[in-house]
């Protein structure tokens, strides 16, 4: 049976938890505007302590945060970003967080690995606790070829996913192996730049089309179905865009949650539309300028 590895620190794992626990209280009462006592109750903490460390990992206050979490937010996003495609193509994968770049390098399987369903290929996999709830990650020698969230605390669900996903491979379990990636793909260790992390997508040519689309996103930003569908040169190809987008089997690295609706609203995540709005706000604070991010 799946758990999270013993040797994370039960410390850091905690301290997740918490934090996860009150991101959760926030997208689901941002109506009601949560204040800092109410928060920290629900984190388990002292305001000062949750404050403190809720800063620390997201960049920005939890006041602040909730600003993001608002309809009227994402569709300011939308505005400003309009053409952010068509300018990440003059610059890269990289995104502009002042925190960490975090760059990614990708190869698609070729047709006949696609078919073999993994055959010939191990995939060490672990599960790590995140303040977005616990993550498998899954890697082979050629690159990360799994990342997804589970609703289950020892992860049973995502690895039943994962192994469908890749059914003729050899699995095993390795968190050793994958904490590294959980710890960029998070920003637990601060980093920028570096050698570039390697993807090892299996999808359709469409599939793999959109998801390098996804990968042209800067973090902090998002864009609708239709500019994806414009920047893989289909523009009438919306709902298979969307398709294709639900079908991401790397999220937060292939970031999927940056996609929403021309109209602002965001929906149809595969980890839930609470998760996703959490997302996009921890990306926004991270790629703030500092001054903003202290507000």
């Amino acid at each position: 049976m799946p758990c999270l590895n013993p040797a994370e620190d039960p410390v850091d794992a905690r301290r997740h938890r918490a934090i996860a626990a009150a991101i959760r209280h926030l997208v689901d009462h941002w109506q009601d505007q949560p204040g800092l006592d109410e928060l920290a109750a629900v984190a388990g903490m002292s305001p000062f302590h949750f404050q403190r460390l809720f800063t620390q990992w997201a960049g920005i206050s939890p006041k602040r945060f909730l600003q993001f979490l608002t309809l009227d937010n994402a569709k300011r996003l939308l505005a400003a970003n309009q053409s952010v495609l068509d300018v990440a193509l003059d610059v890269g994968l990289s995104g502009p967080s002042r925190l960490h770049d975090l760059f990614v390098a990708c190869e698609a399987m070729t047709p006949g690995e696609y078919k073999a369903l993994g055959g010939g290929l191990t995939i060490r996999w672990g599960l790590h606790p995140t303040p977005f709830g616990p993550s498998l990650v899954a890697a082979t020698e050629r690159g990360v070829c799994w990342l997804s969230f589970a609703e289950e605390e020892d992860g049973r669900d995502a690895l039943a996913e994962m192994a469908a996903a890749w059914p003729a491979a050899r699995l095993i379990e390795d968190a050793d192996a994958t904490r590294p990636v959980a710890a960029r793909a998070f920003r637990w260790d601060g980093s920028a730049g570096g050698e570039p992390l390697r993807l090892l997508m299996k999808g359709t040519n469409f599939q793999i089309k959109v998801w390098e689309a996804l990968l042209r996103i800067p973090s902090g930003a998002v864009v609708s179905y239709e500019d994806v569908a414009r920047a893989i040169g289909q523009p009438t190809a919306m709902r298979a865009v969307g398709a294709a987008v639900g079908r991401n089997p790397v999220c937060v690295l292939i970031p999927c949650h940056r996609v929403i609706q021309k109209s602002g609203i965001i929906h149809n995540y595969r980890y839930g539309i609470p998760r996703k709005r959490a997302l996009l706000a921890w990306e926004q604070g991270h790629a703030l300028p500092e001054d903003e991010a202290a507000a």
